[in-house]
C-alpha cells in the first residue's frame, strides 16, 4: 500500500508539473537583429512616470466636487497630450506589468514565480537598448532590469526595503523620495561635467518608479483618502519634475513623457487576476514627437468610461500594455526590443507619414523575425516529414510581404490605407505564426498526459477492485505468467521507441517523463487483465440497477463540481440536494433527528457560496472571537488607523497561536468526539485571525455539517445491520483496529468518497476564490507581520493565505478520518486516497477535455478564458497532491497523542 501511496503521488506530481512545459513555456527566444528606424527621432530624452497600483478611474474620474484629483495631468490631457487606458494582462503583478511596459512582452507564469529581483530568463529591453537610464524607486523593482541590461549604462537608486511599510505612517513618502532625490540629481548635475555630458547625449531614459499609491492602496483601499491624496501628491510631483526637466535642459523641446502604471487595484485593495479595476490603467503621452490633444465627437468605445469620467469630447487612444514599449523605442530613436511583441500606437506619435510608415515598418520586421527565429527552433527539433509551417507565412511569402512593404514605402505610399495597413497585416500574420509555433507540442504533450491520466484512473480501479472487492479470481497459472512475460516486452519495445523518437527530435528531457510514464502505466493496466475478467464474470450477479443508478448520480456529480469551478452558485445546487439525501434513502423515518441535523447544516452552509467573495466588502465586526483573539484583532485594527505601527505583543501572540494549533490538539484524549472537537477548538482561534467578515463563520458551520455527517453516517451502519459496527462514543482513534471487523467495499463508500471530494471544494471555494490572493485583504494580514520589505511581507501574507486554506481542510479530512474508523474501513490502509484519486482523477479528465475543447472549437475566445480553464486544472492537480499529503498529517493529527506514553508510566508506578 505504501508503494501504492507514493507511486500515485510521483504520477501526480509528474502530471502537475506537465502543465509548466504545456502552457506556461518561456515565450522568448534569442538571435534576432535589432530593428531601428532610420529616421532621426523626435526626442532626445524619455521620462517614463510608473505610478504603481493606479487604477484608471481612480486618476481620470473628477471627485465628488467635480474637480480632477489631478489637475496637472488633466490639463495635459486638455492642451498638449495624447491619452488612453493601457491593458493589462493576467498576473496583474508588479514585474509582469513593468516587464510589459519596458521589454514589451508578457512574461509567463512560471518565471513569474522564480522570484522578483532574479531574472530567470535573459530579455531585452527600452533600458538595455538605451545610451544612458537612470532610475529611482523600490529595490523590489529597479535591480531586475540593471541586471539584464547589457553594460553598466543602466544606474538605479533605491531606497532601503524597511521603507515600504504597510503598517506605520502613510507611504506617500516613497514617492517623495523619489521626486526629491531626482531633483537632488540634476541639481548635482550642474557642478559634475561628466555627468553633465551624459545627461546631455541622445537616446537617454529616467524612470520614476512611484510605489507609495499601491502602498497605500493595500494598506487603507484605493476608496481612502490616503490613497486619493497620494495621487494628488504624485500629480504635483510630476509637474514639479518636468518644470525641473525643462529648465535643465533649456526648454529645447527634446524631451518626451509618459505617465503610467503597471496595474490597477480591486476596491479590497489587492491585485492579481483580470478584474477591470486591476487590467485598466492610465496612458498619458507629452512632450517631444508625442500627438497634442485631440478632440472628436463620436468615439470608438461603448464602455461609458468617457461619460464618467467627464471626458466625452477628448479623443481617446486605448494600448495594450506591451505597446508602450515601442513607443518608447520610436520616440527616442532606440531600437526596438528584441522580444517585444508590443504593436507601435501610431496615434500617439505627431510626426510625418513617412516616419510612421517606417516607424512600422521596422516594428513589423522586429516581430517577423522573432517569427522566424521561432520557426527555426522548431524545424530543428522535428523530423522533417513530420513538421508543419505555418502556411500564411513560408518563406517564400515571408519574401513577398517584406519586399512589397519596402516598395510601397520607397514610392512614398505612406498614407494609412496603403504601406501601413500593409505592415500591420505583416504584424498580425507574424503574431499568429509566433503563437502557432509556441504551442506547436501543446497537442502532443496534452495527448500524453491525458493518455496517462485515463491509464493511471483505470488502474487505481482495477487495484481497488482486486484488493477490496469479491471478485472471484482464478488461480494462476504458468500460461499466465508467460503472457505477462510477453506483455512485458511488447511495452518494453514502445518505450524503447517512443525515446528513440524524442532523442531524435532531441526533446528536452522533460518529455522522455510525460511520454514514457503512459507506458509504464498501461503496462499496469494491462497485467490486471485479469482482475477486468473476473468483472466481467461477475457483472450477472451485480445489482445492476443500482450500479446503473449510482453511475448517472456520479456522473451527475463530477459535472457539478465541474461547474462550480466556473459558477459559485452550483456549490449551494449541490449542498441542497445532499440535504435531501436522507429523504431520498430513507433514513429521515429511522433517524429523523440526525436526519433534520444534517439537512440544516446543509442548508446554512449553502448560503456561503452565494454571499459576496470574501474581501470585497470588508466588515471590521469580527464574530464569535476568542477573546484574546479579538483583542488581537482590535488592537491590531486600531493601531492600523492610528498610523502607531504594529505592537510587537500582538505580533507574538498571533505567531504563537498560528504556530500552537497543531500541537494543541495532540494533547487531549484521542477519543473521536474529544478529540474532534480539540482540534475544531484550536484552528478557529487562527481563522477568525485571519477573517475580514463574514468567512468567520465559516468553520462552526463546516464543522457542524461534518459532525452531522460522522453520526448519519453512523445511521447508514445500522440501517444496514452491520454486526461490526461500533459506537461513536466508544470510537477511539488510537485503538488497533481489528482486522477481522475490516469490511470489503460497498457502493456507499464510493458515495461517501464523493461526499469527501465535494466538502472538500466547498472548503476550497465556500468563502469566494480563496486560490488566489486576489480575494483577500492584506490589511488584515498585518497583525502577523511588520516592516519587513513588500518581498518579505507578500511571502508572509501567502503562507498565512495557505494556511488559512488548510483549516477548513483539515476539518474536512478529519472528519473523513473519523468516518473510516467508525464504519471498520481501515484508513490505515489508504483506501480512501485510492477512492479519492478515482474521483478527482476524472474531474481532472473533465477540466482537461473542456480546456482542450476550447481551444478546438472557441477559436474565438480570448486567451484570460484560457487561461482560467487553466487555472482550474493546476488547483485541481494541486488540490490532488495536496490531499494526498494532508492524510497523513491528518492520521498523526487524529490517532497521535503527547504524553500518552508518560501517563502509561506514570499508572504503572
Amino acid at each position: 500500500m505504501m508503494i501504492f501511496f507514493i507511486v500515485g503521488l510521483i504520477v501526480h506530481v509528474v502530471f502537475f508539473l506537465s502543465i509548466f512545459d504545456i502552457y506556461f513555456t518561456s515565450p522568448l527566444v534569442h538571435g534576432m537583429t535589432p530593428q531601428r528606424v532610420p529616421l532621426a527621432p523626435p526626442a532626445k530624452r524619455l521620462v517614463l512616470f510608473v505610478a504603481d497600483g493606479l487604477r484608471a478611474d481612480s486618476l481620470f474620474k473628477p471627485d465628488d466636487n467635480g474637480t480632477g484629483r489631478a489637475p496637472y495631468l488633466r490639463g495635459v490631457i486638455a492642451e498638449r497630450g495624447t491619452w488612453g487606458v493601457s491593458h493589462t494582462r493576467v498576473p496583474t503583478e508588479s514585474r509582469p506589468g513593468h516587464v510589459a511596459l519596458i521589454a514589451g512582452f508578457y512574461e509567463d507564469v512560471s518565471a513569474v514565480a522564480k522570484g522578483w529581483k532574479e531574472n530567470p530568463v535573459e530579455f531585452d529591453s527600452v533600458f538595455n537598448e538605451s545610451r544612458h537610464t537612470w532610475c529611482w524607486g523600490s529595490p523590489d523593482i529597479l535591480p531586475m532590469f540593471a541586471k539584464g541590461a547589457t553594460g553598466d549604462h543602466v544606474y538605479t537608486y533605491t531606497y532601503p526595503s524597511e521603507r515600504e511599510d504597510f503598517a506605520s505612517t502613510d507611504a506617500s513618502r516613497l514617492d517623495t523620495w523619489v521626486f526629491d532625490e531626482v531633483k537632488d540629481f540634476l541639481n548635482v548635475a550642474k557642478s559634475n561635467e561628466t555627468l553633465l555630458n551624459m545627461l546631455h547625449e541622445e537616446q537617454n531614459v529616467f524612470f520614476l518608479h512611484l510605489l507609495g499609491i499601491d502602498t497605500n492602496g493595500h494598506a487603507h483601499r484605493p476608496m481612502s483618502k490616503e490613497y486619493l491624496e497620494n495621487i494628488g501628491l504624485v500629480d504635483s510631483g510630476v509637474a514639479e519634475i518636468v518644470s525641473v526637466m525643462d529648465d535643465f535642459y533649456g526648454h529645447d523641446g527634446k524631451t518626451a513623457y509618459i505617465f503610467t502604471s503597471d496595474h490597477g487595484m480591486t476596491n479590497w485593495g489587492s491585485h492579481g487576476a483580470g478584474h477591470p479595476s486591476e487590467t485598466l490603467t492610465p496612458l498619458i503621452a507629452w512632450g517631444a514627437g508625442v500627438q497634442t490633444a485631440q478632440w472628436e465627437g463620436s468615439h470608438k468605445y461603448d464602455d461609458n468610461y468617457l461619460k464618467e469620467w467627464g471626458m466625452e469630447t477628448s479623443r481617446r487612444e486605448d494600448v495594450s500594455q506591451a505597446d508602450i514599449a515601442p513607443l518608447m523605442a520610436s520616440l527616442i530613436g532606440i531600437p526596438f526590443p528584441v522580444n517585444s511583441v508590443g504593436v507601435l500606437p501610431l496615434n500617439y506619435l505627431n510626426n510625418s507619414q513617412h516616419f510612421k510608415a517606417e516607424s512600422i515598418y521596422a516594428n513589423a520586421i522586429q516581430i517577423l523575425e522573432q517569427f522566424r527565429v521561432k520557426m527555426e527552433q522548431k524545424k530543428e527539433t522535428t523530423l522533417s516529414f513530420l513538421f508543419t509551417p505555418y502556411q500564411p507565412l513560408t518563406d517564400s511569402k515571408q519574401m513577398d510581404f517584406v519586399r512589397n512593404a519596402r516598395n510601397l514605402i520607397q514610392k512614398g505610399q505612406f498614407d494609412e490605407a496603403v504601406s501601413i495597413r500593409y505592415c500591420k497585416d505583416l504584424i498580425d500574420q507574424a503574431m499568429e505564426g509566433l503563437s502557432y509555433y509556441h504551442t506547436y507540442d501543446r497537442l502532443f504533450l496534452g495527448s500524453s498526459v491525458v493518455l496517462g491520466f485515463i491509464g493511471w484512473t483505470s488502474y487505481v480501479v482495477l487495484f481497488i477492485l482486486k484488493t477490496h472487492a469479491s471478485l472471484r479470481k482464478p488461480p494462476t497459472n504458468i500460461g499466465q505468467n508467460k503472457c505477462h512475460f510477453l506483455l512485458g516486452q511488447i511495452f518494453l519495445c514502445i518505450g524503447l521507441l517512443v525515446a528513440l523518437f524524442l532523442m531524435v527530435q532531441s526533446s528536452p528531457w522533460t518529455y522522455y517523463i510525460y511520454c514514457l510514464i503512459p507506458v509504464a502505466v498501461w503496462f499496469s493496466v494491462m497485467r490486471e487483465f485479469e482482475t477486468l475478467a473476473s468483472l466481467v464474470r461477475s457483472v450477472p450477479s451485480l445489482p445492476l440497477s443500482k450500479c446503473f443508478g449510482y453511475f448517472l448520480l456520479v456522473t451527475f456529480g463530477i459535472e457539478l463540481l465541474v461547474v462550480s469551478f466556473f459558477y459559485r452558485a452550483m456549490l449551494t445546487l449541490g449542498l441542497v440536494v445532499l440535504g435531501l439525501w436522507p429523504v431520498l434513502s430513507g433514513l429521515y423515518i429511522k433517524a429523523k433527528v440526525r436526519s433534520l441535523s444534517w439537512m440544516l447544516s446543509c442548508l446554512f452552509l449553502a448560503v456561503f457560496p452565494l454571499l459576496p467573495v470574501v474581501g470585497r466588502e470588508p466588515d471590521v465586526n469580527y464574530m464569535m472571537q476568542v477573546v484574546l483573539c479579538a483583542y488581537i484583532l482590535t488592537s491590531t485594527h486600531s493601531s492600523l488607523q492610528l498610523k502607531q505601527g504594529l505592537p510587537l505583543f500582538n505580533q507574538l501572540v498571533s505567531w504563537l497561536t498560528l504556530v500552537s494549533s497543531f500541537l494543541i490538539p495532540l494533547l487531549s484524549s484521542t477519543r473521536l468526539f474529544h478529540r474532534l472537537l480539540s482540534i475544531l477548538m484550536s484552528l478557529v482561534c487562527v481563522y477568525l485571525l485571519l477573517s475580514t467578515g463574514y468567512e468567520a463563520l465559516f468553520p462552526p458551520v463546516l464543522s457542524w455539517l461534518m459532525f452531522a455527517w460522522i453520526n448519519i453516517e453512523q445511521e447508514t451502519m445500522n440501517t444496514q445491520g452491520s454486526s461490526n459496527r461500533t459506537e461513536l462514543s466508544n470510537t477511539d482513534f488510537a485503538e488497533n483496529i481489528d482486522i477481522a471487523k475490516i469490511r470489503q467495499l460497498r457502493l456507499d463508500d464510493i458515495r461517501r468518497s464523493y461526499f469527501f471530494v465535494f466538502f472538500i471544494i466547498i472548503a476550497f471555494f465556500g468563502c469566494g476564490n480563496i486560490a488566489s490572493i486576489n480575494s483577500i485583504r492584506l490589511t488584515f494580514y498585518l497583525f502577523l507581520i511588520s516592516a519587513m520589505g513588500a518581498t518579505a511581507i507578500f511571502a508572509s501574507f501567502n503562507c498565512c493565505i495557505l494556511f488559512q486554506v488548510l483549516i477548513p481542510f483539515i476539518i474536512v479530512m478529519c472528519t473523513f478520518e473519523s468516518i473510516q474508523v467508525s464504519t471498520q474501513l481501515s484508513s490505515r490502509s489508504q483506501i480512501k486516497m485510492q477512492e479519492i484519486c478515482i474521483i478527482i482523477n476524472y474531474l481532472n479528465l473533465s477540466l482537461l477535455f473542456h480546456q482542450h475543447f476550447f481551444f478546438l472549437v472557441k477559436d474565438h475566445g480570448s486567451w484570460l478564458d484560457i487561461g482560467t480553464s487553466i487555472s482550474h486544472y493546476v488547483i485541481v492537480m494541486s488540490m490532488t497532491i495536496f490531499l494526498m499529503l494532508l492524510s497523513v498529517m491528518t492520521h498523526i493529527l487524529t490517532s497521535k497523542r503527547i504524553l500518552i506514553g508518560w501517563k502509561r508510566k506514570m499508572h504503572f508506578r
